[in-house]
């Protein structure tokens, strides 16, 4: 079911507060019809996303903070980020590329994560209103954390009517690995109304990439039949998630990369997530080869959300659109490398409605 409009599509800029630095951070709200979402500036995060359940009572569905100052605290887990140079791990924090290998400072064990220490999610990215929405740009110079290539990445965020659309782009003018993806944490019941694990979910793949214990893809593309990771029907998150299943164990719950089924670089299914109880329903679509499904495993309370919530493990869930994790390194994957005289482009969206 879709959302009647009731007011035009409307873009507002206020400024949010400053970094250490002084540097301004702008936060822009988009509205279209009963939808309302919030960006910033800093780390092109995606603050709230406001939509009605079945009965018409708005929430808050996206995990994040009042203030840009609980932001700015690290290390944090990423909640609406956009997470880059390369979201997800690297094993190692190591990568060949064009006979030369590159290190990147590992911050997840022995693995680099989303870029590693400091990564695009930490920047105050440069601004512009676009119809029906905001672009962010950021310049990481190259060897910034390690990666080789001056890299150009844009970032545009557009709500028209349900859907909230988000074009990824980048250039760079020497050979590097970039995956660029959004850390958004969802809760179709509002993000301080308990945890998600109630919420159905139907994953459009038919094999997903096991992990080792540094949950680091061993490179095996494995069939979903036959073991949790199968939701090419609508399953609880919860319903399978204590399973005696070792990766599960490994992941402390689900934090995979499924393999999507659809053409890379068109359209397709990821995802669809429906909240029995307020009815309200996330389809997601992209052009991504892969989406890592994550259940909130290693939220711990120690992070406060708006209305004085502590996010506790499992207060969301995150679809993170995206190439494999650790492709630099693994042949098979679909490639990361982007070369001068490329660019690289991606689309994401997220359209919410209601089941009655």
């Amino acid at each position: 079911m879709a959302f009647s409009a009731i007011a035009q599509g409307e873009v507002k800029m206020s400024i949010w507060g400053h970094t250490a630095d002084g540097t301004a951070v702008p936060i822009y709200t988009l509205t279209d019809g009963q939808i309302e979402v919030k960006v910033t500036a800093y780390g092109a995060h995606l603050v709230s996303i406001k939509t009605p359940d079945r009965a018409g009572k708005m929430a808050d569905v996206a995990l994040g903070y009042d203030k840009l100052d609980t932001y700015l605290i690290k290390p944090n887990p990423y909640i609406g980020a956009i997470v880059g140079r390369y979201g997800n791990r690297i094993a190692l924090g190591k990568f060949t590329l064009d006979e030369q290998t590159y290190q990147i400072p590992v911050n997840n064990g022995a693995n680099a994560l989303h870029g590693g220490p400091v990564g695009f999610d930490q920047y105050v990215w440069q601004a512009k209103e676009v119809q029906d929405g905001v672009e962010f740009t950021h310049v990481s110079p190259d060897g910034d954390m390690g990666f080789p290539g001056k890299l150009t990445a844009t970032v545009r965020y557009t709500l028209k009517g349900n859907t909230l659309r988000i074009n990824y782009s980048a250039k760079t003018d020497k050979a590097t690995v970039v995956n660029l993806t959004n850390h958004s944490y969802f809760n179709l019941h509002g993000n301080d109304q308990g945890n998600i694990l109630d919420q159905k979910i139907e994953i459009n793949a038919d094999h997903y990439t096991p992990v080792d214990a540094g949950l680091i893809p061993t490179g095996e593309l494995a069939p979903v039949a036959d073991t949790p990771m199968d939701f090419r029907k609508p399953e609880a998150i919860g319903a399978r998630i204590n399973a005696d299943n070792e990766q599960l164990k490994r992941a402390g719950g689900y934090d995979f990369n499924w393999v999507l089924n659809g053409k890379p670089g068109t359209m397709h299914l990821a995802a669809i997530v429906t909240d029995p109880v307020s009815g309200r329903k996330l389809t997601v679509e992209t052009t991504e080869p892969g989406v890592q499904f994550y259940s909130g495993n290693f939220l711990d309370g120690s992070f406060t959300g708006r209305h004085g919530v502590k996010y506790e493990k499992h207060a969301g869930f995150c679809l993170e659109t995206q190439h494999f994790p650790d492709s630099p390194n693994h042949p098979d994957f679909p490639s990361t490398v982007l070369k001068p005289g490329e660019t690289m482009f991606s689309t994401t969206t997220f359209t919410f409605g209601v089941e009655k």
